[in-house]
């Protein structure tokens, strides 16, 4: 198939075109860059061993979605672009809504001028809330404690309006947990323009001295120890993911579709810097500062639906998260 990927060089996006591309799907990469690198083109690359199509534009332009989808003959799409940072998103919800929503509404509309009616959502796992219940499957009631999640509802939401409306889309909505991680290249990963915002590039960067020390947000909570417990996926796990959620679709009635994509295992914010002390062999220094607005205490999945209905699992453990985290900072740091 032909995949455009909104988002395409940032992390998520990228690691998921090295595994859409090494299944022979052809992949057009659509990203504003505004919190990606250029150089990622030219590193997927080197992995794939032939070049891709990118097109630098922001997915609020409908024109030019319109056109790529064209130009590109593209049959299906996966919507990775989005904002994603919870603190972020509640000192500037504005931003959020305007990106993630507005942005949604471009290409579902680009999408429909154009009869291309296959889309996979990138979800999360926000849009359960505060958890009623753990593990959380896909019928735990949904919620939002910040912008950033209910950005993510509402689009879900709107999801499933549009394919009730027209019985030809085929959708998919994956609530992703914490993608962590990196291609077992070192050449992808999880780099942020600007300060870290997840755990693992955090910890990462404290662990290369770029930073002084990790600033864990709470150690109150109703967990083991105190600090929040995450269920944490290998980045390469969940490009996997997509590709199965889109062999689903190819096979299965129309419709919307959500599936969690996650291990099923929590780690604390303590143990995650535990064991990644462990892999760099050196303490990491820290700090305890009051909680997140928007954060919840445990989130974990129950990914059983996922294994039933797209034959997927989540295979590599932490410390294989831990080290591809690792060597890509490490290889990052060399330039």
């Amino acid at each position: 198939m032909n995949i455009l990927l909104t988002g395409g060089a940032g992390y998520i996006g990228s690691h998921a075109a090295v595994a859409l591309a090494q299944a022979g799907h052809q992949v057009v990469l659509f990203d504003n860059f505004c919190n990606s690198r250029h150089e990622v083109a030219q590193r997927l690359q080197t992995i794939i061993g032939h070049p891709l199509v990118v097109i630098e534009a922001d997915i609020r332009q409908t024109d030019l979605l319109e056109k790529a989808l064209r130009d590109h003959a593209i049959d299906a799409v996966v919507h990775f672009a989005g904002l994603k940072a919870v603190g972020e998103s509640v000192a500037e919800p504005i931003g959020y809504y305007a990106n993630n929503v507005q942005g949604t509404i471009s290409l579902l509309q680009a999408m429909h001028n154009t009869h291309v009616k296959t889309l996979v959502f990138s979800s999360s796992a926000t849009v359960y809330g505060v958890p009623h219940y753990l593990p959380l499957d896909e019928s735990h009631p949904t919620s939002a404690t910040n912008p950033y999640g209910r950005t993510k509802l509402h689009i879900e939401e709107m999801l499933g309006d549009v394919a009730q409306s027209d019985p030809t889309w085929r959708i998919a909505c994956l609530r992703y947990f914490n993608p962590v991680g990196a291609h077992d290249s070192g050449l992808i990963g999880e780099e942020p323009n600007g300060p870290p915002n997840n755990l693992m590039p955090y910890l990462a960067r404290v662990a290369s001295g770029q930073l002084p020390q990790l600033n864990i947000f709470g150690n109150d909570y109703d967990t083991p120890d105190g600090t929040g417990v995450r269920d944490y996926i290998h980045v390469m796990d969940l490009a996997a993911g997509h590709l199965a959620a889109l062999d689903f679709l190819t096979t299965h009635p129309h419709g919307r579709y959500v599936f969690n994509l996650g291990t099923g295992q929590g780690y604390s914010v303590m143990e995650m810097l535990r064991a990644f002390e462990t892999v760099v062999g050196k303490p990491l220094p820290f700090h305890i500062a009051p909680r997140r607005a928007g954060d919840v205490a445990s989130c974990y999945a129950n990914p059983g639906f996922a294994a039933s209905q797209l034959n997927w699992r989540a295979k590599l453990d932490l410390k294989a998260m831990c080290e591809s985290t690792w060597q890509f900072q490490q290889r990052a740091a060399r330039g």
